[in-house]
């Protein structure tokens, strides 16, 4: 994956000085939370829209495609230019959990091909820590033009999955005690597909909210087999952390697929078998 992956708070403050500011995008979204746009109107970098993930970076649920399968490519164009996303202009993303929500923002634009879209490293947290300011209120983007195209990122599908966890690497990015079955939350079945390894996305993170530094990512994921894979794949509960997986294995130097099912659709599925306990099979 070229360009990239983060912009530090203090990049971002002089971009937005800049005579080419870039558009900035609010992915405020928790699981069980739904009021991130409340969260937004509330306090937010000025100047930033609000992104809607159950509804603009996600298509409708089904057992099938899970719970946030990609969006319509039109549907996804649509909602980018209505952020004021423009060709040529950069786009910096933030959430306010360390990025695990904004990366699927950041995917998906990568994976329609816009070139220079990065996370905010650290986050809304990062921004209110250095003391700068925030504004309130619903926003007023103006429209943008940009054109989306599909598959600059690899995708997998829930073959290609299972595939992977024999061949190739594949990696749980959900909490461990999820991985090991011991709860589940939302999803029809508690365990983990067969094959795959744990990495929770929450270790991808120090303290403050920031990405590790790449040599501490590198062999956080050489550790779990990245360097001898031959491919390497990324699921969590319904394709949003795991982008945020895949933000830090790009800045750790690999290059993975994600799939966008992930355990919402493989767990809906009774043929397909899950594994519980801390190891892969």
């Amino acid at each position: 994956m070229s360009g990239r992956v983060t912009t530090t708070v203090a990049e971002l403050r002089e971009l937005l000085a800049s005579d080419r500011p870039p558009v900035v995008l609010d992915v405020r979204w928790a699981l069980g939370d739904p009021h991130g746009r409340d969260h937004y109107t509330a306090a937010h970098v000025p100047g930033a829209v609000y992104v809607d993930l159950d509804r603009e970076l996600a298509g409708p649920p089904s057992p099938e495609g899970g719970r946030h399968p990609l969006p319509d490519l039109a549907d996804l164009q649509a909602a980018a230019r209505s952020w004021g996303v423009r060709d040529g202009r950069p786009v910096v993303v933030y959430d306010d959990l360390g990025n695990t929500a904004a990366a699927r923002a950041w995917w998906l634009l990568r994976w329609a091909r816009v070139a220079e879209v990065t996370l905010l490293d650290g986050a809304l947290g990062a921004w209110r820590a250095a003391g700068l300011p925030l504004e309130s209120g619903p926003g007023a983007p103006e429209p943008g033009d940009v054109v989306l195209g599909p598959g600059a990122l690899p995708v997998t599908d829930t073959d290609g999955a299972a595939q992977l966890a024999v061949t190739g690497l594949l990696l749980d990015a959900r909490a461990g005690e999820r991985y090991r079955g011991e709860q589940e939350p939302v999803d029809p079945r508690a365990g983990h597909i067969p094959g795959a390894v744990s990495a929770p996305t929450g270790e991808n993170l120090a303290a403050d909210g920031t990405f590790l530094p790449a040599e501490v990512l590198r062999k956080r994921f050489e550790d779990r087999g990245a360097g001898d894979a031959t491919a390497i794949g990324v699921y969590c509960g319904s394709g949003v952390t795991a982008a945020h997986q895949i933000a830090a294995l790009a800045i750790a130097g690999f290059d993975a697929a994600l799939f966008p099912g992930s355990w919402s659709a493989w767990s809906a599925d009774p043929a397909r078998p899950a594994a519980t306990g801390p190891l892969p099979s």
